[in-house]
């Protein structure tokens, strides 16, 4: 009996770290009697519709979304706390996860690490709380896009099309103005070889995009403080 309890607590482990591994989630607290809190980890590139280099590390959307959904279906999972430390990606992949996250109807909170730049930072306010620590940066910019671009006005509408839909959805999310974003964005003095401006730890909480500046430590406890008030 007890080598039976061994063996399953031993392929119980091994799952849990190969799903770190492959996803870059976990279910926190899994000794309680619950598992109140869901950690997923947005590392790297997030990856859309084409493969990234092996080299890469990635966050891949069609892991996290499914992931998403099945948090809000479950009657364990009471809470989500998204990590970040990511250079941005797919727009429409990065949206997607936002959006989904956005709408989960558990409490959220987000914790900004290194860095979540670009479409990075809708992710990081699409949560009902954020966190950025002391040297965690943001880098906010216009939309870019690689490859044959074809120079015609039609390409600038929906180059502004896609724009509008990420600072919307910013705006909506954090008390930054749609002004004050755009002015971000557009900056000219503050990156060499391109526009837009980087916001480091208590900069980013001043323009009001991120609402703490703080660790782990507090976003688990506010995590937990959120759970409790919905129960």
């Amino acid at each position: 009996m007890a080598d039976e309890k061994k063996d399953e607590k031993i392929e119980k482990e091994e799952h849990r770290d190969e799903r770190i591994e492959k996803t870059g989630q976990v279910s926190l607290d899994e000794n309680a009697q619950m598992d109140s809190i869901h950690l997923i980890s947005i590392i790297g590139e997030i990856e859309g519709h084409e493969n990234l280099s092996n080299n890469s590390k990635t966050t891949k959307y069609e892991h996290i979304l499914p992931s998403l959904a099945a948090i809000e279906d479950s009657k364990t999972i009471q809470g989500v706390l998204v990590l970040l430390n990511t250079m941005g990606g797919d727009v429409e992949a990065g949206l997607a996860i936002a959006e989904m996250i956005a709408s989960l109807s558990k409490p959220t909170v987000s914790l900004v690490l290194g860095g979540s730049h670009s479409i990075g930072v809708p992710i990081a306010v699409s949560t009902d709380y954020s966190y950025i620590v002391n040297t965690g940066t943001m880098v906010i910019h216009p939309v870019r896009m690689n490859g044959m671009v074809i120079g015609v006005p039609q390409t600038f509408e929906y180059f502004k099309l896609i724009q509008d839909r990420i600072t919307g959805f910013v705006c909506g999310h954090c008390s930054i103005s749609k002004q004050v974003l755009e002015q971000l964005m557009m900056e000219t003095g503050v990156l060499t070889k391109d526009v837009g401006t980087i916001l480091v730890g208590e900069e980013a909480v001043k323009y009001g995009i991120i609402n703490e500046v703080g660790g782990i430590d507090k976003a688990i406890a506010k995590l937990h403080e959120m759970i409790d008030n919905e129960t």
